[in-house]
């Protein structure tokens, strides 16, 4: 009697699991596409284009914060160093990176 109590037990305890498992995975299926849609629109910035203490080009938005954000094309970022600038592109957040699209004089 108690190994077919043990066996019914686990039997919940793993569909239980189970369960669970299929429920986080759809909630996190359904909450990802609206996080990389956010990631994907193209915005505008307007900066200076500066080449930062690491050597690589950026976008100082905010002179006196020093805020900015990298810029990914470096060869035409380069050819902007020292003027205020309009990009066109894709804000990764979690690289503080502009994907440039477009970038021209302001």
């Amino acid at each position: 009697m108690k190994l077919k109590n043990f066996w019914a037990t686990s039997l919940a305890l793993a569909l239980a699991l189970g369960f669970l498992q299929v429920t986080l995975q759809a909630q996190t299926q359904s909450q990802a596409p609206n996080a990389q849609q956010d990631q994907q629109k193209s915005q505008t910035f307007m900066g200076k284009v500066v080449k930062a203490t690491n050597g690589q080009y950026a976008l100082l938005m905010d002179e006196q914060a020093g805020k900015g954000v990298y810029l990914d094309d470096q060869e035409k970022a380069k050819q902007f160093e020292g003027k205020n600038v309009k990009v066109t592109g894709v804000l990764e957040t979690a690289k503080n990176l502009v994907h440039i699209t477009n970038i021209e004089p302001a």
